[in-house]
C-alpha cells in the first residue's frame, strides 16, 4: 500500500500536468484563430467545451490535492476530466471523419465571419466576401491531420494523464 502524501503528490502532479496540458491545448487554439486568422466552424468552437469545462476541474483537483483534501476529491476531479476529455476526443473523431468524408457532416455548420467591416458602405461587400467556414473543409493539414484530428491526439493524451491519475489515488 503506498502511503497517503505521496498519493497526493502523485495526483497533484498528475492534475497540474492535464491542467497545464488543457490550457495548452485551448491557448494553441486560440492563437491560430487570433493571431493566425483561422475562422473556427462551429464543430471546432464545440470541441473546446471539454476543456472550458475541464480548466475550472483541473484547477480545483490541484488545489484539493495542494491542500491535502481526502484523495477521492482528486481522483474524483480527474475521472471527471478523464470522461470529458474522451468526448472531446469522440467529437475530434466525428469533425475530422466528416472533413475526410467518411460520413456526413452537420447539415448546418455556421458561425459568424469574423473581421466583418463596421462600415456601412463595405457592409454589404464583405457580406459577400466572407464565408464562415465548413465544418467539412480542414483548414489546414500538418502531418496529415487537421484541427479536429490533433484535437483527438490531444484529448486522448489528456485523458490518459487524468485517467491514470484518478486511478492512482485508488491505492490510499
Amino acid at each position: 500500500m503506498v502511503e497517503a502524501p505521496l498519493v497526493q503528490r502523485r495526483q497533484f502532479l498528475f492534475a497540474l500536468l492535464v491542467t497545464i496540458g488543457m490550457a495548452a491545448t485551448v491557448g494553441i487554439a486560440l492563437g491560430f484563430e487570433h493571431f493566425g486568422g483561422y475562422i473556427p466552424c462551429a464543430l471546432c468552437l464545440l470541441q473546446r467545451d471539454p476543456y472550458y469545462y475541464g480548466i475550472p476541474l483541473g484547477v480545483a483537483a490541484v488545489l484539493t490535492s495542494a491542500l491535502k483534501l481526502p484523495s477521492w476529491t482528486t481522483r474524483t476531479l480527474l475521472l471527471i476530466i478523464g470522461i470529458l476529455m474522451l468526448i472531446g476526443a469522440g467529437l475530434g473523431v466525428y469533425h475530422a471523419g466528416a472533413e475526410w468524408h467518411f460520413w456526413e457532416g452537420p447539415s448546418t455548420c455556421a458561425t459568424t465571419a469574423q473581421g466583418v467591416s463596421s462600415d456601412v458602405g463595405d457592409l454589404l461587400g464583405d457580406l459577400d466576401a466572407k464565408h464562415a467556414p465548413s465544418c467539412t473543409d480542414a483548414a489546414l493539414r500538418v502531418f496529415g491531420l487537421s484541427f479536429a484530428g490533433w484535437n483527438v491526439v490531444a484529448s486522448l493524451v489528456l485523458a490518459a494523464i487524468a485517467l491514470s491519475g484518478a486511478r492512482r489515488g485508488l491505492t490510499s
